[in-house]
């Protein structure tokens, strides 16, 4: 044991490496805790590592974040504009290449060079100037001066150029040009190198007494080029103003500023905060496109894509003495005013006071008609930018008709445009009243509009402020909505539509459990939904059901040519191939129901229709009659109008089609001879033979035309709709015609049309003594007002579908009177006809 303990297993002293131990071989140890030891000092050493590495990756990414973000330099562009007071405008500064317009321009450069040189914010970043226009004024000067700056200063450059003062420029350059405004405002840089680097521009100037015409180019034989980038700069004489009108305006439309639109300008420079207007898309020749200048230069500017396959615009211009007379002193006890050139565009930067006083013992109060002061960003809360004024109360943006009254004699309108976006404006009458009678044998309203005594506490808001619906006492065949406390029918309950405003006349419809609610709101045993019979009575319980076999659909499925069944509500011309050959996406089929001008038209009342809206609107003419009847055109050699039209009466036959002649086309029916109508007579007319003149059920006939028309903007056909097509309650729709405006009176001359809703099926045949059947659609609104009439007979019900095309719903059949309350109007329901008119039309 002695000897084995003199010979300790470790030793402390080291140990050469050069002999045995070279060749011992050590086991992986399964406790490095216990066998590694090392020097406590490691850890820090790898703690360092790590640090220095991550200070080294945050300096890398902050040198490059740097160079190549902070440090990555923009392009600015401002325009703007200068006043030169020292200099006389001649007419060789309307030209860029004359000697005196390069002249002026370059002492233009020069100061601005300087101008921005002088700031520490501004110069370091200054690229180039450019003057792109003179106007009168003394001398206005237009130009573009561009700026390259690093991404991290490009706000404090926008603060300093827009804040920038022509006190600045140094003594010496405002001895050469005295320079007394500048106005500079921030431009894209594309846009701004597009229109100064490109050769489509055209400098016009009119002529006292003449009109000046411009148009796109290839305008009107072929379409305007693509991507193009055109500018025409209008200049009138001194002292006038330039009225520009838009005869043919169609391009494509353009959404969010993509597509093709046109740029117009109260300046010569293209600043956004004096774009009067932009447009895009096709207006109808009577869309009023007038526009008038503040001064006496307008700029046009005009922006394609890649497509442009449009015709484009024509337009024209001429100059106007300017006015600065605008409101007044006004004495007469009742009148008109206007906003400046209604019903064209206001100017921009314009002030009109009107200072009315009616006789001493009256009080006045003014009718907005038409009003129409909006734009885009502009809250109607506060009314910073286009207003009109009236009792320190401002009114702006785009309103239905409305009163405001004064508490005495006097009244004071103001109406204020800003110098950017401008629109049609208003019209107004103002009047005296009696303040101690303001409505003699009638209602007065909190706004002192009068009404009938009649329509108070009846439910409907015939003031416009609801203001004859409180306090009402609900009679028995009312109920009372829960938050406005207003007096509705009762029939008005559980019908889809919620009427009050707050869904309380929706609550509490619902059906039992286990139940489905059809789209009537009847209610049937969850069983009997897709059982193939139409236990709802609309069909509502069949629609959306799974896929059945071939051969096998039912009425409330969409059959495909090949027989396959399509249960997918309204499956026909959505875009979308459902039946596998096709045949629901057939461009046969689906090439109808297009408008090329369904812009919203700004007319009072909403009556008048546009040229061209409704172009499957036909007038049906009977010798020594006129116009007689509406029709829908639905081929080029087919339409489709209501049989009572033609039932033989007091000796007439008007079954004969020999005494009819269909107007296409038309608008006005004063202007029959238009180049946008065409006339034909009448082939053949066949009459449902089921069609009773006592009930009218089945009242729908087809007429053939003696000749195919052509399709042009104007002509369009109208899709007919599948019989699985759904137009449910609530939905809006369009009747047009040129009916009598008022029941017993006269036709209208330019085509009406009225936006009216589908009326719960049941509940109208409620209030017409159960005389509907199920061919028959109700539509309008039991408030009355808004109705076809006489005259309309045999015209097109058209709604809006999702696919962006007009469906045929209903053909105007008959009604109680015209805009009765509780007496809506009644329409042929066209897709409960589909069969019929497959089998007499093969379409």
């Amino acid at each position: 044991m002695k000897d084995m303990d003199s010979n300790p297993r470790y030793s402390h002293r080291p140990q050469s490496m050069n002999g045995y131990e070279e060749a011992v071989e050590f086991l992986p140890a399964t406790d490095t805790k216990k066998v590694e030891k090392r020097d406590p000092r490691w850890k820090f050493v790898v703690i360092g590592v790590v640090i220095g590495a991550a200070v080294i990756s945050l300096a890398v990414g902050l040198l490059v974040w740097h160079f190549a973000y902070r440090m990555a330099r923009v392009p600015k562009v401002y325009t703007g504009s200068v006043r030169i007071n020292n200099y006389v405008f001649v007419d060789a500064y309307e030209n860029s290449s004359t000697p005196e317009f390069k002249q002026l321009a370059n002492k233009v450069k020069d100061m601005l060079g300087e101008l921005y040189r002088g700031q520490k914010d501004i110069g370091p970043h200054f690229t180039e100037s450019y003057v792109t226009a003179f106007s009168e004024g003394s001398v206005i000067a237009y130009y573009l001066s561009e700026f390259s700056v690093p991404s991290y200063k490009a706000e404090v450059l926008d603060n300093a150029v827009l804040n920038l003062k022509i006190q600045s420029v140094n003594l010496r350059m405002r001895q050469i040009l005295s320079v007394d405004s500048f106005e500079a405002y921030p431009l894209d840089a594309n846009l701004a190198r597009s229109f100064r680097n490109n050769s489509c521009s055209y400098f016009l100037h009119a002529k006292p007494g003449e009109v000046t015409k411009f148009s796109t180019p290839g305008f009107p034989n072929t379409p305007y080029p693509p991507n193009m980038r055109c500018q025409w700069t209008l200049r009138a004489d001194a002292g006038h103003v330039i009225r520009l009108h838009f005869k043919t305006f169609k391009m494509d439309i353009c959404k969010d500023l993509t597509g093709d639109y046109v740029k117009l300008y109260d300046s010569l420079s293209i600043a956004e905060n004096r774009r009067m207007m932009t447009l895009c898309g096709s207006y109808p020749p009577s869309y009023n496109l007038t526009f008038f200048s503040s001064q006496n230069v307008m700029l046009v500017t005009l922006v394609t894509d890649s497509k442009g396959r449009q015709p484009g615009f024509m337009a024209q211009f001429r100059q106007i003495p300017q006015t600065t007379l605008c409101g007044g002193i006004i004495r007469n006890s009742e009148g008109v005013i206007t906003s400046p050139f209604y019903p064209a565009h206001y100017q921009a930067n314009r002030e009109c006071i009107w200072d009315i006083q009616v006789p001493g013992d009256k009080y006045v109060k003014i009718r907005f008609n038409m009003f129409y002061l909006l734009e885009t960003g502009a809250s109607e809360n506060s009314c910073t930018k286009d207003f009109v004024e009236i009792n320190h109360q401002k009114y702006c943006g785009e309103k239905k008709p409305f009163v405001v009254s004064s508490n005495s004699n006097k009244m004071t309108v103001r109406f204020r445009s800003d110098q950017s976006v401008t629109d049609t404006g208003f019209t107004a009458d103002y009047l005296s009243y009696d303040s101690q009678n303001p409505c003699p044998d009638k209602f007065t309203c909190k706004d002192r509009r009068c009404i009938n005594m009649a329509q108070q506490c009846d439910g409907w808001n015939d003031c416009s402020d609801f203001s004859d619906e409180l306090n009402c006492n609900c009679s028995a065949s009312q109920f009372r909505c829960k938050n406005s406390q207003i007096c509705k029918p009762k029939f008005f309950l559980c019908d889809g539509v919620d009427d009050c405003g707050d869904r309380s006349d929706e609550k509490d419809c619902g059906c039992p459990d286990n139940n489905f609610q059809c789209t009537n709101k009847k209610c049937i045993p969850e069983a009997q939904k897709c059982d193939k019979t139409d236990n709802c009575g609309d069909g509502s319980d069949e629609i959306g059901c799974p896929e059945v076999p071939p051969n096998t659909c039912t009425k409330f499925t969409y059959k495909c040519k090949n027989n396959q069944c399509i249960t997918k509500t309204n499956p026909d011309c959505d875009g979308v191939q459902d039946c596998q050959d096709g045949s629901d996406e057939d461009t046969n089929m689906c090439n109808c129901g297009k408008r090329p001008y369904s812009r919203k038209t700004r007319i009072v009342g909403g009556v008048n229709a546009d040229v061209g809206e409704f172009p499957w609107q036909v007038s049906l003419h009977a010798r020594n009659d006129g116009h007689a009847c509406g029709a829908s055109l639905v081929s080029p050699t087919l339409l489709l109008s209501a049989a009572h039209c033609f039932q033989d009466l007091q000796g007439i036959r008007y079954s004969d089609p020999s005494l009819w002649t269909a107007y296409l086309g038309l608008h006005n029916q004063a202007q029959r001879t238009s180049q946008n109508v065409v006339q034909r007579s009448i082939k053949r007319i066949v009459a449902h033979k089921s069609f009773s003149d006592y009930t009218y059920d089945n009242d729908i006939a087809m007429l053939e035309l003696s000749s195919p028309v052509t399709y042009t903007d104007f002509i369009q056909p109208i899709c007919i709709p599948d019989s699985t097509r759904t137009f449910p309650v609530g939905k809006s729709l369009w009747v047009t015609g040129w009916g009598a405006l008022i029941e017993g009176g006269t036709g209208a001359s330019v085509l009406q049309k009225a936006d009216i809703r589908i009326i719960n099926y049941n509940e109208c045949n409620q209030l017409l003594e159960n005389q509907l059947t199920e061919r028959m659609i109700c539509a309008g609104f039991v408030s009355g007002g808004i109705d076809a009439c006489q005259g309309d007979s045999g015209g097109p019900l058209s709604s809006l579908e999702s696919n962006n095309k007009m469906y045929l719903a209903g053909v105007v059949s008959w009604g109680d009177g015209c805009a009765r309350r509780n007496k809506p109007g009644i329409y042929t329901n066209v897709t409960a006809m589909r069969d019929w008119i497959k089998v007499n039309t093969g379409l």
